[in-house]
């Protein structure tokens, strides 16, 4: 559903009763569909008397983003016409910008994902979208798009197609967020680093997106980007000269060509942090609509890696796969050649004892498919047609390897590759310091992606637990659980619970593990039945760095996995989120060190309902999962 309303030169469109008011400008006021948020824009002079843009944000009246500064820096030297009027290009852009007119709408509107973490998204926001003039320079026109979802708000420039001047240089967006004072921010400095809770100052450095925070108050603040498919990445760092203010910082210059819009920038907000993360779907709503005609060819599934790589170990590791219930098998570096090296062509094997014809067909006989590694180099090079061959071998997916990430030339490219990956009907897995931001929307041929740290570096218990509220916000990552490597940190019923709590398409399972190490463990049975796709997902308690209890639904069957940080916790688990009136069996997982076997979890069985309480008693770096099914 829409409704659009334009309003004229120097109006102001409240959201309240759900009746257009038009008063002088002076403020615009944005609130959310149920009118828990609210955006303020307004303009007034800077210290340098020179008209400037700013926004405010609150949530239920509580001040979330105090007075902030919305700029973006743009070099248009290319335009004869600006030439001509002798424009100052070397001016902030944004000062003494002109309100020409404020359009508006509502929509509402519902969504099935491809893969996703509920059945269905609703889409629902109210919008103003503020066009702007330069007062000096009539040949530039830009909006301010501002939405207030019940779940945050998001902003954005938005450049209108213009026939005079349709080249924008953008060189740096100034946009700020001032929080209250008090505020603590979970720190990362890449895409794989360990995250600090650190406050709004003296940070080491520019910090990655999402970035998640508590305010003094409690309230638990997200800032992202959403849509960033023609653009330089941006990270977050400190104003030099504002306390408790952050500042987006562009990797580098992006040039477009209008129309055209900048990504979004995001702030979730929620009274609960386990509601940033059933919320997240807020950024696949601010990116296109999917693209994929046909999708019948996308399957989610839970896959492994084959460690060696011969034949007689992918057909092990394919055997292994069916008792398990995996769905694919990878075949991960060097299978083609030095993966570093632009001579090594990926569409032939260049090691021994591999015939990858013979394990695609033994794995087809058995449903198992095959997904295969790509490095940068060889995608780089040979994207053009390296999809349309593994199509024809009959290649399910492909895992590309250390992707450049940053600037506007790799994410064009990166967004080339996915569509060429598409057009041939190739899954994607993108590894190393790529993060998305809602493309999955688009392009549901992206499974999964890394910029994670995950179980390749061994975290401890505590940052599994900050993850959730993190990094998964960004959307599926692929931490790459393992089971019986004897270097894991946690204890094995929280490695079973990670598969319920960290949502990806493509799940994978024993990362560093191989069939030899299975011994019949009976606690594998929770890996073995759970899905990797979701009708209905819950938070049900937990906080970042601490514990975190996540319960997921597809069809009848819930699956639930809690676990904590390096300390041992006792909580209580409700099961309010069942059927009323209806009988359930929980199969549950604990750590035991008195059961035999490598992983040491017993697993016991009862019959519960919505009104049934779970008593979970972690130890260190523990966890518990539970598999829960209708009785008949």
């Amino acid at each position: 559903m829409y409704k659009k309303i334009v309003l004229v030169v120097f109006a102001l469109l409240t959201y309240g009763s759900g009746i257009a008011q038009t008063v002088v400008f002076d403020t615009l006021r944005v609130y959310s569909p149920n009118h828990s948020q609210l955006v303020k824009f307004y303009q007034k002079d800077d210290l340098a008397k020179k008209r400037m843009m700013y926004y405010q944000v609150f949530h239920n009246n509580k001040p979330v983003i105090l007075e902030s500064q919305l700029d973006i820096q743009l070099d248009n030297t290319l335009s004869e016409k600006a030439m001509a009027l002798k424009v100052d290009h070397h001016t902030r852009w944004c000062e003494n910008l002109v309100v020409s007119k404020i359009s508006s709408l509502t929509k509402d509107t519902v969504w099935i994902p491809v893969n996703g973490e509920q059945s269905k998204i609703r889409d629902h926001y109210n919008e103003s979208d503020i066009e702007l003039v330069k007062d000096d320079n009539p040949i530039y026109l830009m909006q301010v798009q501002i939405r207030a979802y019940n779940e945050g708000i998001a902003i954005r420039y938005f450049f209108p197609e213009n026939v005079k001047g349709t080249y924008y240089s953008v060189t740096a967006e100034n946009t700020t967020a001032q929080l209250p004072a008090g505020t603590h921010a979970w720190f990362a400095n890449w895409a794989q680093a360990p995250y600090y809770k650190l406050p709004i100052s003296n940070w080491p450095g520019e910090s990655e997106r999402p970035l998640t925070m508590q305010l003094a108050d409690s309230l638990y603040v997200c800032l992202t980007e959403a849509r960033m498919v023609d653009y330089a990445r941006t990270k977050f760092k400190l104003d030099t000269h504002m306390p408790n203010t952050i500042v987006t910082s562009m990797y580098d210059r992006a040039d477009l060509i209008s129309p055209v819009g900048t990504p979004w920038r995001v702030v979730m907000i929620a009274d609960k942090p386990g509601d940033l993360i059933e919320h997240d779907y807020l950024i696949q709503n601010l990116n296109d609509a999917n693209k994929i005609i046909d999708t019948r060819w996308i399957k989610p599934g839970k896959i492994m890696r084959v460690m060696t790589q011969t034949t007689a170990a992918a057909k092990a590791n394919i055997d292994f796969a069916v008792k398990q219930n995996l769905q694919y098998i990878l075949f991960d570096w060097k299978w083609y050649g030095p993966a570093f090296d632009f001579a090594s062509d990926a569409t032939k094997v260049a090691i021994p004892d591999f015939d990858l014809p013979e394990i695609i067909r033994y794995g087809k006989e058995r449903n198992i498919g095959i997904w295969l590694y790509v490095n940068q180099q060889a995608a780089l090079a040979q994207s053009d047609s390296l999809f349309a061959v593994y199509h024809r071998w009959g290649i399910k997916g492909v895992k590309i390897g250390f992707v450049q990430v940053g600037s506007h030339r790799w994410t064009t490219w990166l967004e080339k590759v996915i569509q060429q990956a598409a057009d041939n009907h190739i899954m994607l897995d993108i590894h190393d310091e790529w993060r998305p931001t809602g493309e999955q929307r688009t392009w549901p041929n992206i499974m999964t992606v890394e910029g994670i740290r995950g179980n390749e570096e061994m975290p401890d218990a505590t940052h599994n637990t900050v993850l959730p509220f993190t990094r998964f916000i960004a959307g599926p990552a692929d931490y790459t659980i393992c089971y019986f490597d004897k270097r894991i940190k946690t204890t094995h019923a929280h490695q079973l619970a990670l598969a319920a709590i960290y949502y990806s398409p493509l799940q994978t399972l024993f990362w560093y593990d191989q069939p030899t190490d299975y011994h019949n463990e009976p606690e594998l049975e929770f890996w073995n039945k759970i899905p990797t796709t979701w009708d209905e997902t819950k938070v049900i308690q937990g906080e970042p760095g601490k514990f975190i209890t996540t319960a997921r639904r597809k069809g009848h069957d819930w699956f639930v996995g809690t676990i904590t940080n390096n300390d041992a916790r006792d909580l209580t688990l409700a099961l309010n989120f069942l059927d009323q009136g209806r009988q359930y069996i929980a199969t549950i997982f604990n750590d035991d060190d008195s059961v035999a076997g490598k992983g040491h979890v017993k697993i016991e069985s009862k019959i519960v309902t919505a009104n049934s309480l779970i008593k979970v008693n972690l130890k260190p770096s523990g966890g518990q999962a539970i598999y829960i099914t209708p009785r008949n």
